[in-house]
């Protein structure tokens, strides 16, 4: 942080997805855009299907020289402030910063929010390195304001190792014998084939593809995927791949698709957003291989991490990821005394 910046230095206004879209394709910008689910497209294609009934309220930070120092990108409903988006389909989410802030930065936040009618604050998830969790946390404490964090979920993450062979080592014996036979069992099958569809031109047909999979796989995801979910999901995924984000991955035996799964690739990391399989394959754990093809695909394109994303599926145990905790964070704007 930088304590010498002075309160009357700083500038807080609301400025619209447009803008918000411009300040990051502006290279000048010296911003920490280092959390995938705040990125602005994907926002925006979120806002455009869930936004009715929700009220913008994306605050800029500027420094007198008119830098942007911040974005906090709230929405307003009913009186609280939230991340634009919601936990089901974005995995933890933050503020845009610089390197250097000042120490006031997350009391003004406060304060601009009060002044606009906000009455409390709810955040999450929240990564265990994210500054809105300790910048708000303090800011609440020094303001007088009740705050309280607890934890959500927990997401688990893989760094990756420079080989195949590397990787299997990094697994406990049992769990490496059983990759080995699942693998060698599927090619005594037939003929195998992982492909990755990240090609915009060819990406609608694929993900048509991936959502019947994914809607066959298993019944509490065919419940889930809503045509207000399908049509977040399919722009999404044509976004993504506009911005060359997108891993389709898709595992074929004999030609026929067996499992797939929808990743993003962003930070040298790519993150396992979803996946489904086809049920004739069951037999086979053609759900589990698609994720080991996967792993094994972005070993060899030098990937640095996996993230397995939230949830505590069994699976991301055994294939080598490590629990990190999310949290969330609920703030009321009323002053009750300090601490």
């Amino acid at each position: 942080m930088c304590p010498n910046k002075k309160l009357e230095q700083i500038h807080i206004s609301s400025i619209s997805m447009v803008e918000l879209e411009n300040i990051y394709n502006d290279t000048g910008q010296k911003l920490n855009w280092d959390c995938l689910f705040v990125l602005p497209f994907w926002l925006k294609n979120w806002w455009q299907v869930f936004g009715a009934g929700k009220k913008l309220a994306i605050l800029a930070v500027r420094s007198d020289t008119s830098s942007i120092i911040c974005l906090a990108p709230f929405m307003i409903e009913e009186n609280t402030a939230k991340f634009i988006g919601s936990e089901s389909v974005c995995d933890y989410q933050d503020i845009i910063i610089a390197d250097k802030f000042p120490d006031d930065l997350f009391l003004l936040l406060l304060e601009h929010l009060k002044k606009m009618g906000v009455s409390r604050i709810e955040l999450g998830a929240l990564h265990p390195d994210s500054k809105a969790l300790t910048g708000f946390s303090q800011a609440a404490k020094k303001s007088g304001y009740h705050s309280s964090y607890d934890e959500a979920e927990k997401f688990y993450k893989l760094d990756l190792p420079k080989t195949w062979e590397e990787y299997l080592n990094v697994l406990d014996g049992k769990q490496r014998h059983e990759i080995r036979r699942k693998i060698r069992r599927l090619n005594e099958t037939g003929q195998i084939d992982y492909q990755i569809v990240n090609n915009k031109e060819a990406v609608k047909d694929a993900f048509d593809e991936f959502l019947s999979l994914f809607q066959t796989s298993r019944k509490d995801k065919a419940e889930f995927l809503t045509d207000r979910m399908n049509s977040f999901f399919t722009s999404l995924a044509k976004t993504m791949a506009e911005h060359d984000m997108l891993q389709l991955g898709f595992l074929r035996v004999d030609g026929r698709v067996a499992a797939a799964t929808l990743c993003f690739e962003y930070g040298n990391t790519v993150f396992l957003y979803n996946n489904g399989y086809n049920p004739e394959f069951r037999n086979l754990s053609a759900g589990l291989l698609g994720k080991i093809f996967s792993i094994k695909h972005n070993i060899e394109k030098k990937i640095a991490c996996y993230n397995f994303l939230k949830g505590d599926e069994a699976y991301k145990k055994r294939l080598g990821g490590q629990p990190l905790p999310l949290y969330r964070l609920t703030i009321e704007l009323k002053y009750t005394g300090f601490k």
